[in-house]
């Protein structure tokens, strides 16, 4: 049986390539304002580029891994739909209702009660389980694609 992220590997890298582009489309606007003009040889200038292009890609993974909250249009068979994904700690769990502090281990942004469809598909510390199971102080990402949600749950290692 293929795992959660092994099925449905396209959406998750649909949702990380979206929030790959819109981080690199603003660190280039931004470093474009500071570039300067230099004239170089054809192969100094293709090192630049070369060198800026692997320092643009260190960032936009620096601010996936700290990347809370997204949304992404996306097409689909019957026209466009939303992708989006929220990332934090479970605060609770109530009935259909997930509670949960958006933000990285280190910093909080905002709380945020999501409700989970009954046919969602739920992974704790990576097997498959249901909503009741999760538990406050857990790592979460709940994504919600057009046709299914996901929640994938870890708890934390103590140290």
């Amino acid at each position: 049986m293929k795992s959660l992220i092994a099925r449905h590997r396209r959406a998750l890298l649909l949702v990380i390539t979206c929030v790959a582009v819109g981080v690199g489309i603003g660190a280039i606007t931004s470093a474009g304002a500071a570039t300067t003009t230099t004239t170089a040889s054809s192969a100094t200038a293709g090192r630049a580029v070369t060198g800026a292009h692997h320092r643009l890609l260190r960032r936009g993974r620096g601010l996936l891994r700290r990347a809370v909250q997204g949304d992404a249009v996306v097409r689909t068979a019957s026209g466009f739909g939303t992708v989006s994904f929220e990332r934090g700690t479970v605060k609770s769990v109530s009935g259909a209702q997930l509670t949960l502090t958006e933000g990285t281990r280190r910093a909080s942004y905002r709380s945020v009660t999501v409700t989970i469809p009954t046919d969602a598909r739920i992974r704790d510390d990576g097997t498959r389980g249901d909503l009741s199971s999760l538990k406050a102080g857990q790592r979460v990402l709940v994504i919600t694609a057009p046709r299914r949600t996901f929640v994938i749950a870890r708890t934390p290692t103590a140290g």
